[in-house]
């Protein structure tokens, strides 16, 4: 596949367009009428498209007049990026298509304050072992792997093998998404300024992209269909953070900074945090859960999320994260009444599953490919 090709703003439209179509795909004139690119231009992308292998004939569909139109799709196995989730305790690899469908998936338990060294000697092994499962992968689900990836990521011998664009690594922040480099990440500052991004790619021989987990994930809820416009995705994990989504596009800062929603002091006189401060919503909603308050815990959540909608006017408030998943109906009804006690009418769903950041991470390599 000719990746930078795909760099086209045009081509990377079509290719989207193709992707959200799914497999009942859409037809040439359809794609003119959505993009305003000509018939003649279309023509020639999707041309280029099928020739690189990224796009197939999916059927035909019925004319108003003239003779049926040909209908194309996305060929999700032209490609694939694999996405790591390096939680504080564990850590999760997966492979995805072009389409963001998970073909395999590994996880593990890691300790993050283990050292840089030998967390990205798991992040590498794991990885790699991600990858060599296509040779021999079986239609046994996606914990060992599917006919798809088999055929995709054939051995070496192969003649067309498949190609991995790279490696989107989510970690918790604070980072500097730009440089590739942790903060001092709660907790465990000794990751402070390591060059993560540079050392994985030097290891894995693949482009590596490192963002905040929270960011990842709002990333892999926005680029499904219907996403709404502007949400906040909250994360209630080993840590909380939010993933902030404006105009259908993550919202990092200049610095990576937006989202630390875990670290705005809610009690002005409360407990020390890891960050350094005092009462800040994490350990005030981290204490809450390890008492067994998970009710108390979703009412302080609800107040940062109150926050959030009242600063930035959303549209949506989902949530996420091992814990919320471990009572979902208690966290979005918490979260909820909050808001409607506060007047503030933005809907509030869970939404993200238990490897929403790790999918989201996979799509810190995809998203550029399809121009989002």
């Amino acid at each position: 596949m000719n990746v930078p090709a795909l760099r086209s703003p045009n081509a990377a439209l079509v290719l989207d367009l193709l992707r959200t179509a799914g497999e009942t795909g859409i037809s040439r004139l359809e794609l003119a009428e959505r993009t305003g690119l000509t018939p003649q231009a279309v023509s020639k992308i999707t041309a280029r498209l099928r020739s690189e292998g990224l796009a197939t004939e999916a059927g035909h569909r019925a004319s108003t007049g003239g003779k049926p139109r040909t209908v194309l799709r996305l060929v999700p196995t032209a490609g694939y990026a694999v996405g790591v989730h390096l939680d504080r305790d564990e850590l999760t690899t997966l492979l995805a298509d072009l389409a963001g469908t998970v073909v395999a998936r590994r996880t593990r338990a890691l300790d993050l304050g283990a050292g840089a060294g030998p967390v990205l000697d798991a992040v590498a092994e794991e990885v790699r072992g991600l990858l060599a499962a296509g040779s021999t992968a079986r239609a046994a689900g996606p914990e060992v792997g599917r006919d798809a990836l088999a055929a995709g990521l054939a051995s070496a011998s192969a003649s067309a093998p498949a190609p991995v664009l790279g490696v989107g690594v989510a970690m918790p922040g604070p980072l500097d998404h730009r440089a590739g480099v942790p903060g001092r990440v709660t907790g465990f500052p000794e990751w402070e300024g390591h060059p993560v991004r540079e050392e994985l790619a030097r290891r894995l021989g693949l482009p590596v992209v490192l963002d905040k987990d929270t960011n990842a994930a709002a990333l892999g809820l926005a680029v499904r269909p219907a996403a709404p416009g502007s949400f906040a995705y909250v994360h209630l994990g080993t840590g909380l953070g939010a993933g902030l989504v404006l105009g259908g596009a993550p919202l990092r800062g200049d610095r990576t900074g937006a989202g630390e929603l875990g670290h705005q002091t809610v009690q002005l006189d409360g407990p020390p945090c890891g960050c350094g401060g005092r009462g800040c919503l994490e350990v005030l909603c981290l204490a809450a859960v390890a008492r067994g308050d998970d009710a108390g815990a979703a009412r302080i959540l609800g107040a940062g999320a109150a926050n959030v909608v009242r600063l930035l006017d959303i549209d949506e408030v989902l949530l996420g994260g091992r814990l919320v998943l471990a009572a979902p109906e208690v966290f979005a009804g918490g979260v909820r009444e909050v808001l409607a006690g506060l007047g503030l009418t933005a809907p509030v769903r869970v939404a993200g599953e238990r490897d929403a950041v790790a999918e989201g991470a996979a799509w810190l390599i995809l998203a550029p490919v399809f121009g989002t």
